[in-house]
Protein backbone atom coordinates (compact mmCIF):
# COMPACT_ATOMS: atom_id res chain seq x y z
CA UNK A 1 0.00 0.00 0.00
CA UNK A 2 1.49 3.34 -1.14
CA UNK A 3 0.61 6.01 1.83
CA UNK A 4 1.61 9.48 0.77
CA UNK A 5 2.01 12.36 3.46
CA UNK A 6 1.56 16.00 2.54
CA UNK A 7 3.70 18.96 3.91
CA UNK A 8 4.61 22.09 2.58
CA UNK A 9 5.34 25.58 4.49
CA UNK A 10 4.18 25.88 8.10
CA UNK A 11 2.94 22.31 8.13
CA UNK A 12 2.10 21.67 11.67
CA UNK A 13 5.32 19.17 12.63
CA UNK A 14 3.25 16.93 14.34
CA UNK A 15 0.33 16.72 12.06
CA UNK A 16 2.30 14.48 9.35
CA UNK A 17 4.92 13.18 11.38
CA UNK A 18 2.88 11.43 13.65
CA UNK A 19 0.56 9.58 11.16
CA UNK A 20 4.28 9.11 9.44
CA UNK A 21 5.51 6.87 12.69
CA UNK A 22 2.44 4.92 12.85
CA UNK A 23 2.43 3.73 9.39
CA UNK A 24 6.51 3.27 9.26
CA UNK A 25 6.08 1.65 12.07
CA UNK A 26 3.40 -0.44 10.67
CA UNK A 27 5.61 -2.03 8.42
CA UNK A 28 8.74 -2.57 9.93
CA UNK A 29 7.21 -4.54 12.94
CA UNK A 30 3.86 -5.99 11.42
CA UNK A 31 5.26 -7.12 8.43
CA UNK A 32 2.74 -5.14 6.06
CA UNK A 33 3.79 -3.76 3.18
CA UNK A 34 3.50 -0.20 3.59
CA UNK A 35 5.20 2.13 1.29
CA UNK A 36 5.30 5.69 3.33
CA UNK A 37 6.72 8.55 1.96
CA UNK A 38 6.27 12.78 1.69
CA UNK A 39 4.86 14.31 -0.68
CA UNK A 40 5.59 18.54 -0.78
CA UNK A 41 3.61 21.23 -3.13
CA UNK A 42 6.97 22.11 -4.77
CA UNK A 43 9.97 21.39 -5.27
CA UNK A 44 12.90 21.76 -2.26
CA UNK A 45 13.03 21.94 1.60
CA UNK A 46 9.90 22.88 3.45
CA UNK A 47 9.86 24.43 6.58
CA UNK A 48 7.82 23.51 8.75
CA UNK A 49 5.72 25.74 11.79
CA UNK A 50 8.44 26.38 14.43
CA UNK A 51 11.59 25.76 11.37
CA UNK A 52 11.59 22.31 11.13
CA UNK A 53 13.58 21.74 7.31
CA UNK A 54 11.95 18.55 5.49
CA UNK A 55 12.89 17.89 2.27
CA UNK A 56 10.11 15.68 0.95
CA UNK A 57 10.78 12.83 -1.26
CA UNK A 58 7.82 13.82 -4.11
CA UNK A 59 6.42 16.34 -5.17
CA UNK A 60 2.77 17.06 -6.43
CA UNK A 61 4.02 15.97 -9.74
CA UNK A 62 6.17 13.17 -9.50
CA UNK A 63 4.88 11.19 -6.76
CA UNK A 64 4.04 7.06 -7.59
CA UNK A 65 -0.68 6.46 -6.92
CA UNK A 66 -1.56 7.11 -3.40
CA UNK A 67 -4.15 4.36 -1.53
CA UNK A 68 -3.77 6.46 1.47
CA UNK A 69 -3.07 10.08 1.63
CA UNK A 70 -2.63 12.17 4.94
CA UNK A 71 -2.57 15.90 4.77
CA UNK A 72 -1.26 17.41 7.39
CA UNK A 73 -2.69 21.11 8.66
CA UNK A 74 -0.88 24.12 10.02
CA UNK A 75 -0.90 27.93 9.43
CA UNK A 76 0.11 27.01 5.97
CA UNK A 77 -3.17 25.73 5.13
CA UNK A 78 -4.62 29.14 4.44
CA UNK A 79 -1.68 30.27 1.51
CA UNK A 80 -2.65 26.58 0.25
CA UNK A 81 -6.15 28.02 -0.09
CA UNK A 82 -5.37 30.07 -2.74
CA UNK A 83 -2.78 28.06 -4.76
CA UNK A 84 -5.11 26.32 -7.59
CA UNK A 85 -2.53 23.94 -8.67
CA UNK A 86 -2.31 22.54 -5.29
CA UNK A 87 -6.24 22.62 -4.93
CA UNK A 88 -6.45 20.57 -8.56
CA UNK A 89 -3.74 18.14 -7.42
CA UNK A 90 -5.30 16.97 -4.18
CA UNK A 91 -8.98 17.06 -5.64
CA UNK A 92 -7.73 14.68 -8.12
CA UNK A 93 -5.39 12.07 -5.29
CA UNK A 94 -8.62 12.24 -3.52
CA UNK A 95 -10.64 10.51 -6.18
CA UNK A 96 -7.83 8.27 -6.85
CA UNK A 97 -7.36 7.19 -3.19
CA UNK A 98 -9.20 4.57 -1.31
CA UNK A 99 -8.38 6.49 2.00
CA UNK A 100 -8.14 10.24 2.97
CA UNK A 101 -7.23 11.77 6.15
CA UNK A 102 -7.35 15.77 7.09
CA UNK A 103 -5.36 16.02 10.25
CA UNK A 104 -6.01 19.70 11.91
CA UNK A 105 -6.67 22.37 9.74
CA UNK A 106 -6.04 21.03 6.66
CA UNK A 107 -10.11 20.50 7.17
CA UNK A 108 -9.61 23.91 5.49
CA UNK A 109 -8.77 22.78 2.36
CA UNK A 110 -11.31 19.92 1.77
CA UNK A 111 -13.83 22.75 3.08
CA UNK A 112 -12.85 24.66 0.22
CA UNK A 113 -12.99 21.35 -2.10
CA UNK A 114 -16.58 21.33 -1.55
CA UNK A 115 -16.04 18.19 0.69
CA UNK A 116 -17.26 19.36 3.95
CA UNK A 117 -21.01 20.30 2.75
CA UNK A 118 -23.93 18.22 4.62
CA UNK A 119 -21.46 16.05 6.53
CA UNK A 120 -19.76 15.64 9.93
CA UNK A 121 -15.79 17.14 10.65
CA UNK A 122 -13.35 17.92 12.99
CA UNK A 123 -10.52 20.38 13.07
CA UNK A 124 -8.56 22.27 15.41
CA UNK A 125 -10.42 23.84 18.22
CA UNK A 126 -9.46 27.48 16.99
CA UNK A 127 -10.35 26.34 13.11
CA UNK A 128 -13.72 25.63 13.76
CA UNK A 129 -15.47 29.35 12.51
CA UNK A 130 -12.84 29.19 9.72
CA UNK A 131 -13.96 26.01 8.24
CA UNK A 132 -17.27 26.94 8.39
CA UNK A 133 -16.88 30.40 6.97
CA UNK A 134 -15.33 28.48 4.13
CA UNK A 135 -18.21 25.61 4.19
CA UNK A 136 -20.98 26.75 6.07
CA UNK A 137 -23.20 23.67 5.82
CA UNK A 138 -20.51 21.68 7.52
CA UNK A 139 -21.29 20.01 10.67
CA UNK A 140 -18.60 20.59 13.42
CA UNK A 141 -17.79 17.61 15.59
CA UNK A 142 -16.26 19.96 18.16
CA UNK A 143 -16.31 17.01 21.05
CA UNK A 144 -14.80 14.50 18.66
CA UNK A 145 -11.05 13.93 18.51
CA UNK A 146 -12.03 12.51 14.87
CA UNK A 147 -14.94 11.15 12.69
CA UNK A 148 -15.70 9.54 9.23
CA UNK A 149 -16.65 12.21 7.11
CA UNK A 150 -17.66 10.53 4.37
CA UNK A 151 -17.01 7.44 2.57
CA UNK A 152 -13.10 7.98 2.49
CA UNK A 153 -12.53 11.00 4.02
CA UNK A 154 -11.74 11.14 7.92
CA UNK A 155 -11.25 14.44 9.69
CA UNK A 156 -9.64 14.77 13.00
CA UNK A 157 -9.05 17.56 15.64
CA UNK A 158 -5.72 19.43 16.35
CA UNK A 159 -2.16 18.11 15.57
CA UNK A 160 -1.65 14.80 18.44
CA UNK A 161 -5.50 13.73 17.37
CA UNK A 162 -4.16 13.18 13.52
CA UNK A 163 -2.22 9.86 15.78
CA UNK A 164 -5.17 8.72 17.32
CA UNK A 165 -7.02 8.52 13.58
CA UNK A 166 -4.12 7.30 12.06
CA UNK A 167 -4.58 3.94 14.81
CA UNK A 168 -8.39 4.06 14.05
CA UNK A 169 -7.30 3.46 10.16
CA UNK A 170 -4.85 0.98 11.11
CA UNK A 171 -7.41 -0.74 13.23
CA UNK A 172 -10.18 -0.89 9.87
CA UNK A 173 -7.50 -1.51 7.55
CA UNK A 174 -5.62 -4.45 9.30
CA UNK A 175 -7.07 -5.51 13.00
CA UNK A 176 -7.03 -4.71 16.25
CA UNK A 177 -4.02 -6.66 16.89
CA UNK A 178 -1.93 -4.66 14.18
CA UNK A 179 -3.26 -1.73 15.83
CA UNK A 180 -2.29 -2.72 19.45
CA UNK A 181 1.02 -4.75 18.35
CA UNK A 182 2.17 -1.47 16.74
CA UNK A 183 0.86 1.14 19.75
CA UNK A 184 2.80 -1.10 22.63
CA UNK A 185 5.85 -0.38 20.65
CA UNK A 186 4.98 2.62 20.00
CA UNK A 187 4.22 3.05 24.03
CA UNK A 188 1.14 5.15 22.67
CA UNK A 189 -3.08 4.30 24.71
CA UNK A 190 -4.94 4.29 21.72
CA UNK A 191 -8.04 5.14 22.08
CA UNK A 192 -11.14 2.60 22.17
CA UNK A 193 -12.99 2.64 18.70
CA UNK A 194 -16.53 1.67 18.67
Amino acid sequence: MNIGIFVFDDAEVLDFAGPFEVFSVTGQIAGKELNVFTIGNRQGVIRSVNGLKVQPDHTIHDHPPVELLVVAGGQGTRQLLEEFATLAWLQQTYEQASVVISVCSAARLFAKLGLLDGKPFCTHHQVYEHVQSIAPLAIPMTEERFTQTNEKLYTSGGISAGIDLSFHILDKLFGPETANDVADYMEYRILKTT
